[in-house]
């Protein structure tokens, strides 16, 4: 046995990270067969066993991840926050999951505790970080916490060293102006959100180079901000139709599912036949779209996939992995009853 030989020498003869080969010694978290049999083959060869002091070390892991969401009475942010706890579970952690109801102050307490409670790495959904102008003092208190912890956000935190996974927002709003486009619809709102959060901004900048790139008019009152709930969706739809000065749009892109289940109640209350009248088209595809008469066409992503890529990044920077330090996801579009050809009058 060679004195001088511990988990880093295993580490790098085995081509694994260190913290591979801690959970092969320990057997507290699942390893691939093939990394396994790499590692326990280089400690046959030395005769390797760590001492007393070493594996305590090594068991200084809580093997919780934190998770921190803005909203979970959004089914975007539930449907998702749900994937990563079974991801989380499936690696052999313990998730545990803080709700800030929008409530920015709590996002910066929870972010705080979790820091305090050692956990393993945190996760950010919303909130602060999907803010298009970061927070001097959020930033450097991420910064400062993803030091030691590492951070995957869905959003960004200019300034501070964390790990970006989210949807291509571009590419989402490409396929939906393609497809109504292709319907020969040329009235075309964007209605929900607000431009502050990146998500929005993103899918805004993107609107409003379809309508130059098809040759549409734009029309500043087809672009409209409100919060991303069915009631602002209501209401705007409501607020539009009064407008005698503007056409009304024969095809909408609400912001989410949530604010298309507001337009289609405020539109059904107009007697304007969807998708005859008016096309109604989102972003989320959550069970909302589903229960929706009609059901809503929109913007798809894999839920499982998504969860996956964010807990899988966390994980891998844990054991030394190489991880991108932004990664996007493509989007699909997921066509059903809510949108059709322009009507000819």
């Amino acid at each position: 046995m060679n004195k001088n030989n511990n988990i880093y020498t295993i580490a790098k003869e085995a081509g694994v990270s260190p913290a591979t080969v801690s959970r092969v010694l320990n057997k507290s978290v699942p390893v691939s067969e093939e990394k396994r049999k790499r590692v326990e083959a280089v400690i046959n060869k030395y005769d390797y066993r760590p001492n007393a002091l070493a594996r305590g070390l090594i068991k200084t892991r809580t093997y919780t991840i934190g998770i921190i969401v803005s909203d979970l009475t959004n089914p975007y942010y539930s449907m998702l926050t749900t994937s990563c706890e079974k991801a989380i579970d499936n690696l052999g952690y313990v998730p545990m999951t803080c709700s800030t109801n929008n409530r920015h102050e709590l996002e910066v307490k929870y972010l705080q505790k979790m820091y305090d409670m050692r956990m393993d790495a945190i996760i950010l959904m919303g909130g602060k970080s999907d803010e298009m102008e970061t927070d001097p003092d959020y930033a450097v208190l991420v910064d400062r916490i993803s030091n030691t912890i590492p951070i995957v956000t869905t959003g960004k935190v200019e300034g501070a060293r964390c790990y970006s996974i989210s949807i291509d927002e571009g590419k989402a709003t490409d396929l939906l102006m393609e497809y109504l486009v292709n319907l020969g619809h040329e009235k075309i709102a964007m209605v929900g959100g607000f431009q502050k959060y990146k998500s929005t901004y993103d899918k805004r900048i993107c609107y409003k180079s379809a309508v130059k790139r098809y040759g549409l008019k734009y029309c500043e009152d087809y672009v409209i901000e409100c919060d991303y709930t069915i009631e602002a969706g209501y209401s705007e739809i409501k607020k539009l139709i009064k407008k005698k000065e503007v056409d009304f749009p024969t095809a909408i892109i609400a912001i989410n599912d949530f604010a298309a289940a507001g337009m289609i109640q405020a539109l059904n209350e107009l007697s304007i036949n969807i998708p005859k009248d008016a096309s109604i088209v989102s972003y989320d595809n959550t069970y909302i779209a589903d229960i929706l008469i009609p059901k809503v066409t929109g913007i798809s992503y894999s839920y499982t996939e998504y969860g996956c890529a964010i807990v899988s990044s966390a994980v891998n920077v844990l054991e030394g992995e190489s991880v991108e330090g932004k990664k996007l996801l493509q989007p699909k579009l997921v066509e059903k009853c809510s949108a059709g050809p322009v009507s000819v009058k």
